[in-house]
């Protein structure tokens, strides 16, 4: 046992209902889950949620499944039959927060949505992830979170000017929703408990907004000038030097001296001083206009020496400068290891499985990884007969229906 896991976490006590499937609802649910709340994650009967099989798969079940649903417990439900969605209902009023992910409409339509659960639990707090909100023209449509980047105004911005707009390689519309999916329901967590409210509320997180308010000043500098950014590669427009820069074995260094002192600190380091002390160069602003300039002279001196040598001596005179990691990389890295960033979970029929750390570090409370994702339906029972109290015959009952999975 890992010595935090000796420690309270800190959401310990407080219950989430995830109804979620995929992406979004999950990575929040898998947060909670993380730092001590007991997540109640359900699934279809039939397969359960898509991602058990998405990408590689062994022994039947996805790699990626037993980090999305670690320390959750999953129960199997039909939503679309009338039982189960009595039992939705009797589980509201036992849980703090509901996550769910589905196309605005679709919960009302089952009789769960978010009045109707009010009516029930008034202290319930329900999160609600969808492409584009609870409302408004576009409530209906279908939205993933690869429509989200490029409605929100990332996938524009993404990519070579000379070619077209691409996407960073993981599904970051998602994970962004379902950071502000997370923040928003301890904001309703501590309207209703801490402030004495005892009132629950709905948290409505919009795919595209969540990947919107991450544009930083592009809605300012077109209104007032005019501006819309383009895609402009590896270098970030008006900060400067920010790039990536060519090693003499092939690699690539990522440098990043826009403050004005470190600047000063490379063009000692790479034996320009002149540039240190040049009037053109003195602000971020003034350097911005000459940004080509700056960053073929960077390059000259990283084409002369090989990665690890170009990093040394940045890192003495503290510039900040990484080299591009591969996932190899990552995992060979000492300080990733010393942070707890590579841990290792048992699954059955696998056996030792390297999986990421926990994100943040709690000094006091710190999360831990339990156990990896569930097996399909393996907490039924202690949901529906510890929790609900569900009698045997009632169970059976469910089990012939398919209402829940055997």
């Amino acid at each position: 046992m890992r010595r935090d896991n000796m420690k309270k976490k800190p959401l310990t006590g407080l219950k989430v209902l995830e109804l979620g499937q995929l992406i979004a609802g999950p990575s929040a649910g898998r947060l909670f889950a993380e730092f001590g709340a007991e997540v109640i994650k359900v699934e279809n009967p039939a397969n359960g949620d898509p991602i058990r099989k998405w990408r590689v798969v062994e022994n039947g079940t996805s790699l990626w499944w037993y980090v999305q649903a670690r320390n959750k417990k999953s129960i199997t439900l039909d939503l679309k039959q009338e039982e189960g969605q009595d039992i939705i209902k009797k589980l509201a009023l036992e849980v703090d927060i509901v996550i769910e992910n589905f196309r605005p409409g679709t919960l009302e339509k089952w009789g769960i949505g978010y009045e109707q659960l009010k009516e029930i639990n008034p202290g319930l707090i329900m999160v609600r992830i969808s492409g584009y909100g609870q409302d408004g023209p576009y409530r209906d449509k279908a939205g993933f979170g690869s429509i989200g980047e490029a409605m929100g105004g990332l996938r524009h911005l993404t990519g070579y000017p000379d070619r077209p707009p691409t996407r960073v390689g993981i599904s970051i519309g998602d994970s962004i929703s379902a950071l502000y999916a997370v923040i928003g329901a301890l904001m309703a967590v501590y309207h209703r408990d801490l402030q004495g409210t005892g009132q629950g509320q709905m948290v409505d997180v919009a795919l595209y907004e969540s990947v919107f308010s991450f544009m930083e000043s592009m809605l300012p500098e077109y209104d007032r000038a005019g501006v819309i950014r383009e895609r402009t590669g590896s270098i970030l427009p008006g900060i400067t030097p920010s790039n990536t820069y060519e090693c003499k074995d092939g690699k690539y260094i990522v440098i990043g001296a826009n403050g004005d002192g470190i600047f000063r600190r490379l063009m000692e380091a790479i034996g320009r001083p002149e540039f240190a002390s040049d009037p053109r160069f003195q602000n971020n602003a003034t350097r911005s206009e000459f940004a080509s300039l700056l960053d073929s002279t960077i390059e000259q001196w990283t084409q002369a020496l090989n990665l690890a040598e170009a990093l040394k001596i940045l890192d003495e005179a503290k510039v900040p400068a990484g080299s591009i990691y591969s996932i190899e990389d990552i995992v060979a890295d000492p300080h990733y290891n010393a942070r707890e960033m590579i841990e290792e979970v048992l699954v059955d029929g696998i056996g030792k499985l390297k999986v990421p750390g926990i994100v943040p570090k709690l000094s006091e409370t710190p999360g831990s990884i339990d156990w990896a994702g569930p097996k399909l339906g393996q907490h039924n029972e202690e949901v529906l007969v510890n929790t609900l109290k569900l009698g045997q015959e009632e169970i059976n009952s469910l089990i012939e229906k398919g209402i829940i999975g055997r």
